[in-house]
């Protein structure tokens, strides 16, 4: 059943592919993030290219190192970003009113392993890669219970997520971080330690 899905540990070279997939994941939030990381500067980097550099760099948690890489049929089919969620997050003050909603659910869930990225192309959704990347993560977490962070209208991630022993701890009113974006809500899940 899961031959064609192969799982590898990612590589500071596979950041382009990690930064589309946090966009494709994250509906667009993180291309939003990265954006207003660039502010009015004079720079010539776009969203996408900060994005980049930021999964290619080794300060932090959440970049390159804490990735897995999932291949299908001869090409990067998804990809997972989970790390340990430790004191530290209750040192982060949201700088912007978007960020406050997520950054309080992490803050419930500390001492997790937490799944900050769960991407798959949409052309090989469907199939059983996102649940592939979604058990290694559980794996990954060895003890530890595990939480993610998801918008209340991505049906197909919820069912994912529930199927899988997840259950919603916390609900938080997201904030518009388009001027016409889509009123939700973010969803605190999480799975009991093993």
């Amino acid at each position: 059943m899961r031959s064609f899905v192969s799982l590898r540990p990612a590589a500071r070279e596979d950041a382009t592919e990690l930064a589309l997939l946090t966009d494709i994941a994250s509906h667009g939030f993180a291309t939003w993030l990265w954006l207003t990381e660039l502010g009015s500067g004079s720079g010539s980097d776009t969203p996408m290219e900060r994005g980049r550099q930021k999964l290619r760099g080794d300060d932090g948690q959440g970049n390159w190192r804490d990735a897995v890489i999932a291949e299908a049929y001869g090409e990067i089919a998804g990809a997972a970003i989970g790390y340990g969620l430790d004191e530290g997050i209750r040192n982060i003050q949201a700088d912007r009113p978007a960020l406050k909603p997520v950054i309080d659910l992490q803050q419930r869930v500390i001492g997790s392993w937490f799944i900050g990225t769960l991407g798959v192309y949409s052309h090989l959704r469907g199939i059983g890669i996102g649940r592939r990347l979604l058990e290694d993560q559980i794996e990954r977490a060895k003890t530890a219970p595990v939480s993610l962070i998801t918008a209340s209208y991505n049906e197909a991630a919820l069912s994912l997520y529930k199927n899988n022993g997840f259950s919603e701890t916390a609900r938080a009113d997201a904030v518009a971080f388009f001027e016409n974006g889509r009123k939700h809500e973010w969803v605190l899940l999480t799975r009991d330690a093993r």
